[in-house]
């Protein structure tokens, strides 16, 4: 009886050390918003950048949203209305499609658009086979008999999209918010240039190379009907005036966002904050959220963006 108590007694003592080791470990970022206002419902005027001289590891998650069971019509239709692009940068290039990688589970599609904003050529390797010039890599998978298109990433400016498996309720739900991981710079709107991509079908992780140095692994870790989490890790801090990750949306209204709130909790805090998005200002954040309380218009479906689990310790 005495040995039980005292396994039990060591039992509660190494919970407690795990719950301070972690406490530890929990980092805040420096969450900024440079939004700008737009009635165009296809610009992305959303900008939270994400900051911290320390972060080498953190996780994202696309969460579909809290009303996700109530939808009856989705919407995702572009609207172009108050819209100007004429002045955008475009390059010209030769459209094709090619599968780079298939098996029965997963399959990887390079897709070439006819015209870019950026003239950027990034290789993008793998196993053996390097393949180089398309703006758009789709990372498909199967569920329920059928191909689900669960992550993207647009190698030549770095924007991500993620979106769980659809829910029982809907056939297909949709894209909505970018992320950004790595270095962001700006040049007429936020991007992260890429060097080179790899993508390791084994461990479903993409490996970024940035063009000025450093570089970040981004491996899918879970998939199911409610979300997508995907962890990632650094090699190397980024400067802490310089974002290492960024949230890219639109908000015209409320009924007319792809995130129209941001919830934010600080580091050791019992509970959140939240503000509108283009009230919200800046915060040192543990863990922040970005979505939507009521349907929008504007593709109704497309998932919360979370970003948590920020660390400075290396995997």
């Amino acid at each position: 009886m005495i040995m039980l108590k005292q396994l039990a007694a060591l039992g509660v003592l190494l919970l407690a050390a795990l719950g301070a080791a972690q406490a530890a470990d929990q980092l805040a970022v420096e969450a900024v918003n440079a939004s700008e206002p737009t009635l165009c419902a296809e610009k992305d005027n959303v900008y939270l950048k994400l900051q911290s001289g320390e972060a080498r590891r953190f996780t994202v998650e696309a969460v579909h949203p809290a009303y996700m069971g109530t939808i009856v019509i989705d919407r995702w239709a572009p609207d172009f209305t108050s819209c100007d692009m004429s002045n955008d940068p475009s390059f010209k290039f030769e459209k094709r499609r090619l599968t780079i990688y298939e098996t029965e589970e997963w399959q990887l599609v390079g897709l070439t658009f006819p015209n870019f904003w950026r003239p950027n050529q990034v290789p993008v390797r793998v196993g053996n086979r390097t393949e180089t010039g398309f703006h758009l890599l789709q990372l498909w998978t199967r569920h329920q008999e059928r191909a689900e298109e669960v992550l993207v990433i647009y190698p030549a400016d770095g924007y991500w999209r993620a979106r769980p498996l659809p829910p029982q309720n809907l056939r297909w739900s949709a894209y909505g918010s970018s992320f950004l991981i790595g270095p962001v710079e700006v040049e007429g709107r936020p991007f992260v240039d890429i060097k080179d991509i790899a993508f390791d079908p084994a461990t479903r992780a993409f490996t970024l190379n940035f063009a000025r140095g450093g570089s970040a692994t981004l491996r899918l870790d879970k998939l199911d009907q409610e979300r997508i989490v995907l962890e990632v890790a650094l090699a190397q801090p980024v400067a802490a005036d310089r974002p290492f990750a960024a949230l890219r949306s639109m908000f015209v209204t409320e009924g007319n966002s792809d995130v129209a709130w941001i919830g934010w909790r600080g580091k050791g805090q019992q509970s959140w904050s939240q503000a509108p998005v283009m009230a919200f200002t800046k915060a040192s954040a543990a863990e922040l959220w970005a979505g939507r309380l009521s349907p929008s218009k504007h593709n109704t479906s497309a998932p919360d963006m979370v970003f948590k689990d920020f660390s400075a310790t290396a995997r």
